[in-house]
């Protein structure tokens, strides 16, 4: 019987992400305390990291940290003033106006790798072993939807609304505490809204999402009481 071939420091770090549990903001680990867990110098773990970061897999904020995802596009907006003014209801009646018709243009211009990263994101949501991990890959599916509509300023807009509603919508309270259940509603509506867009069928990727939109804001209604 032959010898599993050991893996990569790239192949240690991206499993490592693939299952890890981060903060709201995506940050990874201090560097020093990543390399001990991955068992690798921390030479070896900066080499994986430029990798990953060069296939878009985590982002560098000088100072700040290592963060996993794309870069979010910024954007000068007061977004503290902006949360105080709104609430998890207005913020799913924005989602609702404006998420759809991010599906459609991807359905248009996604690239057959950001197909892939899509049904890779869904499948990561389904197979989630706790809310904050399913939270981590759902907003790594939407952001992808918003990468893939191949639109800078529409990706720049969904990012200053995916940082108001990270904000007024934390603390939810919920009904199954430690994981989303098997028949979790977003599952198969999320692969609708993929396969739509693997079809490149706009209309049926903006109807798909409309609907996935209302769901979760049903949802938040029962859970805020309304």
């Amino acid at each position: 019987m032959q010898n599993m071939m050991p893996l990569s420091p790239v192949e240690k770090l991206r499993g490592f992400l693939e299952s890890a549990e981060l903060g709201e903001d995506g940050r990874l680990p201090p560097e020093r305390e990543l390399a001990e867990t991955l068992d690798m110098g921390r030479t070896a773990l900066r080499k994986a990291m430029a990798v990953l970061q060069g296939q878009g897999v985590v982002w560098r904020h000088v100072g700040k940290g290592t963060f996993m995802g794309d870069r979010p596009v910024e954007t000068p907006t007061d977004l503290n003033a902006m949360i105080r003014r709104t609430n998890p209801l207005e913020v799913m009646a924005a989602r609702v106006a404006f998420e759809p018709e991010i599906a459609r243009l991807a359905a248009v211009n996604a690239t057959a790798a950001q197909v892939s990263e899509l049904r890779n994101c869904a499948q990561k949501c389904r197979l989630a072993t706790s809310w904050r991990l399913y939270e981590q890959w759902d907003n790594r599916l939407h952001r992808s939807f918003g990468e893939a509509a191949q639109n800078s300023l529409l990706l720049g807009l969904l990012d200053t609304m995916t940082a108001v509603r990270r904000a007024v919508t934390w603390g939810r309270r919920r009904v199954h505490p430690e994981r989303p259940p098997r028949e979790h509603h977003s599952f198969e509506e999320h692969d609708r809204i993929v396969e739509a867009i693997a079809e490149r069928d706009g209309p049926g990727a903006a109807e798909a999402m409309r609907r996935h939109l209302r769901s979760v804001e049903i949802k938040l209604r029962e859970t805020l009481g309304y």
